[in-house]
């Protein structure tokens, strides 16, 4: 776990002298000034991905409308086969493109005529054992042959809740140090808390890095850590 200061910070109140320094709030109780300290403090914490989403479609080219869809059809039934055999439940296959479209071509003197049609479809696979999953999108790829399309692959968290925490907390500290320097600069000391807020941020994950196994015909896919941040923002009111 890991975290970084920003050092952002905003006083207000006075001093032990009694000179202004920047806006005082006066208290309900009529008694002296009570000033503010607004800190930003990130943190961030790392995790190995337990959820792999796998982008993979076919794409088929035919005379006919009707060839190209029943043969598209046909070789996206094999690729999801594929990854039910492989344990992955039907909730986590989806299909999330569907077309189909003339192959059209420019002929001098002639303009654009059809030389064929492509039907395409595209699913979106949820892999929840990344360890297995480099042998299962091979079994797919082979499944559907030299029509299919493997688009990408994205690595995250099921649920994040537990390495979001420890972010959370790493940005708490952040914020806490930075506060009771600004807070002893200004020869006061930390109050209640008067507000709380936070940003959560996971950067985009780098395309895992793939290597093609020499035994056997599959690319080993190696999910690496990926890195959760947070932001908050804490007032703390300061008592001199």
């Amino acid at each position: 776990m890991t975290s970084e200061s920003s050092h952002n910070a905003d006083v207000t109140g006075s001093n032990g002298a009694g000179n202004a320094v920047g806006q005082a709030n006066q208290r309900s109780d009529g008694g002296a000034a009570a000033g503010t300290v607004s800190v930003t403090g990130t943190g961030s914490a790392e995790a190995t991905p337990d959820l792999m989403v796998v982008s993979i479609g076919v794409e088929c080219r035919a005379d006919s409308v009707a060839a190209a869809w029943s043969r598209a059809g046909t070789s996206s039934d094999a690729v999801a086969s594929t990854f039910r055999r492989h344990g992955v439940a039907g909730g986590d296959i989806r299909t999330t493109g569907l077309n189909v479209r003339a192959d059209l071509v420019w002929r001098e003197g002639e303009g654009q005529s059809v030389t064929g049609y492509v039907a395409a479809s595209s699913l979106t696979v949820s892999l929840r054992t990344p360890g297995s999953a480099s042998a299962a999108i091979s079994e797919a790829v082979e499944a559907g042959g030299n029509d299919v399309r493997l688009n990408g692959l994205d690595l995250t968290f099921a649920d994040d809740a537990g390495v979001r925490a420890r972010a959370r907390e790493a940005a708490w500290l952040d914020a806490l140090r930075s506060a009771e320097q600004f807070a002893r600069l200004a020869s006061a000391r930390l109050g209640r808390v008067l507000s709380i807020t936070d940003t959560v941020s996971q950067p985009p994950v780098p395309l895992p890095r793939m290597q093609r196994a020499s035994s056997v015909e599959t690319l080993a896919v190696e999910a690496g850590e990926t890195s959760v941040s947070v932001a908050i923002r804490v007032v703390w009111e300061l008592e001199y």
